[in-house]
């Protein structure tokens, strides 16, 4: 192994060369070439009975305000998220149904906030206190909207799952320039 003077002997390290050049032979002359991708997978096509359905859940994601509040246009979010590179009818359903919910739910909540601010705030001069029976008024009638906007968006989702293009009073115009202008 080792010759008088402490170096290793010829045959040893001609051994080492050749393990160490093995695994190149193993591998061939190929061993630098890169590596092949595969393609990412295509995104299959919906079909017009799925792309109702979605629209169709988007609009009656305004019933889980009901329950929780909130919860319906971040579901109608989600979906729009979700469908708005796959599928453009999916996308405008379901943006319509955010913002008319956002209109409808937070508006209302807002402006009720804003008249009953008001109210607390003239009571401090008396004139308030005047104030309360028609602010009672206001918050009953616009109590309603959010209501009839239940009632709204289980039109548009009778809408969708027939297949006909539903627009939202106003929203769905709005939706739609944006669209547009794409």
């Amino acid at each position: 192994m080792f010759d008088d003077e402490g170096k290793i002997e010829s045959d040893q390290v001609e051994e080492t060369s050749e393990t160490e050049e093995a695994p190149a032979e193993v591998l061939g002359e190929d061993s630098e070439a890169p590596v092949e991708q595969l393609p990412p997978p295509a995104e299959e096509p919906i079909s017009p009975a799925k792309e109702h359905n979605w629209a169709m859940l988007a609009h009656l994601s305004i019933l889980l305000n009901l329950f929780t509040g909130f919860l319906g246009p971040i579901v109608a979010l989600i979906i729009y998220l979700v469908y708005k590179d796959r599928s453009r009818y999916i996308a405008y359903q379901s943006l319509q149904s955010t913002i008319f919910q956002l209109v409808v739910w937070v508006g209302v909540g807002l402006v009720i906030g804003a008249i009953w601010l008001i109210t607390l705030a003239l009571s401090i001069f008396l004139i308030g206190l005047l104030c309360v029976p028609f602010s009672l008024l206001a918050t009953i009638f616009l109590l309603a909207v959010p209501l009839a906007s239940l009632v709204y968006g289980v039109y548009a989702a009778i809408h969708c799952s027939r297949g006909e293009d539903f627009r939202y009073w106003m929203v769905g115009d709005w939706v739609r320039g944006t669209y547009e202008s794409e």
